[in-house]
């Protein structure tokens, strides 16, 4: 099984994870962001992975620490989970529509982290969730699985919309980039390694 438990223990934030990849999309989560639990939990459901997630920070000031290391924890466990990549299909490519909105997530397990965000979150907040905290979720994600993860928001009205769709693209990209696929011999790269 690929699977991975992490903890990351700071001043601001105490995160404690299990994931696995190969998994049946069941997914415990607990972070004091609500709107943070909604999206991994969907992330973690149309992924079909495993995970239980447990965070607490400071979230009496704002939420940033507190996703921000969630990114970087989660991230890091994808990492783990993924050993030497060897049978994997390195690439993944989700289009996913949630209402008005149609968001698009392209993956590459290649060991050069990069997020590259395109596309306008028409709001501040949903809710109480600050908005901008989507790119720096996803760029400390992106980092610290290093990964090159490519999100491309085509159209959409409602930010919350838009938002899931998002993370259900880079579910379901994740999910078939990180698939073993019996053809692939080795490490699927020129080089002869992807970590």
């Amino acid at each position: 099984m690929r699977k991975a438990e992490l903890q990351r223990n700071t001043n601001e934030t105490w995160i404690d994870v299990s994931f696995s990849l190969d998994g049946e999309g069941t997914a415990v989560i607990d972070t004091g962001v609500p709107f943070m639990d909604h999206m991994l939990d969907l992330f973690i459901k149309h992924g079909m992975f495993d995970a239980k997630i447990k965070a607490e920070g400071d979230t009496h000031i704002d939420d940033h620490h507190t996703t921000e290391d969630i990114g970087i924890v989660l991230g890091q466990a994808v990492r783990e989970a993924l050993g030497d990549k060897k049978g994997i299909r390195r690439y993944g490519n989700a289009f996913v529509p949630m209402d008005d909105a149609l968001a698009q997530v392209v993956v590459d397990c290649s060991n050069r982290p990069h997020l590259e965000f395109r596309g306008e979150i028409p709001t501040d907040k949903v809710g109480t969730f600050d908005t901008e905290l989507v790119y720096e979720f996803l760029w400390k994600f992106a980092l610290e699985s290093r990964m090159n993860v490519h999100v491309i928001i085509h159209y959409g009205k409602n930010t919350h919309h838009i938002i899931e769709a998002v993370f259900k693209a880079l579910a379901r990209a994740l999910d078939e980039a990180t698939m073993i696929d019996p053809r692939v011999k080795g490490v699927p790269s020129t080089k002869g390694l992807l970590t």
